[in-house]
């Protein structure tokens, strides 16, 4: 059994922190027989903003464009997701949010792990608890325990490596594989034994 684990960039600013936390989880994760990953950055899906007559949590969007297929195709074929997302005026952006939107039955009963981070000391967690209901609307099942990566710039350089003598690298890197290995655990968990509704 391989488990598809999809790795969401929720910002879609050109020069974002998130853009080198993406690029260094690249670095770190690699396809195996057991697991694959999905990169998907929403830079890469300009998603026009939510425009349609149906609640997807109800009814299928009768005139996707091209782009919302494509996003929500890529999201149906994940076993469990990853989502980093920056805090902007405590909470999560609206890229990511409208992207979301769009979401109905392709994440159901599906785990989900928050990954935030923040040029300041809070780590992004507003951005984490407004992200958590969001999902959980979506009938997501969303580990306990976010990820908060707090005055992460110096921590990450440009090309997606971690800088090693910046203070919090180790914990960072601990705690970033520590949240890859839950993921995972628990999207095998789900694929192996399917959520059936009575």
């Amino acid at each position: 059994m391989t488990v598809h684990i999809g790795i969401i960039m929720g910002s879609t600013r050109q020069a974002a922190l998130g853009a080198r936390i993406f690029t260094y989880l690249q670095h770190q994760l690699h396809d195996t027989e057991a697991v694959q990953y999905t990169w998907l950055d929403l830079r890469d899906y300009p998603l026009p903003l939510y425009d349609h007559p149906e609640t997807p949590l109800e009814d299928p969007l009768s005139d996707p464009t091209a782009t919302e297929t494509q996003w929500l195709d890529a999201l149906a074929a994940q076993d469990g997701y990853v989502i980093l997302t920056p805090e902007y005026d405590h909470a999560l952006p609206g890229g990511l949010k409208n992207a979301l939107d769009l979401v109905g039955p392709q994440v159901d009963h599906k785990p989900v792990q928050i990954v935030a981070y923040s040029h300041f000391s809070d780590g992004g967690i507003l951005a984490a608890q407004s992200l958590v209901p969001i999902l959980q609307m979506l009938k997501m099942i969303v580990l306990p325990d976010p990820v908060l990566l707090w005055s992460a710039d110096p921590n990450f350089a440009l090309d997606g490596t971690l800088v090693p003598t910046a203070v919090n690298s180790d914990h960072f890197a601990a705690r970033l594989a520590d949240a890859l290995h839950d993921i995972t655990f628990y999207a095998g968990l789900f694929k192996a034994h399917p959520y059936v509704p009575r």
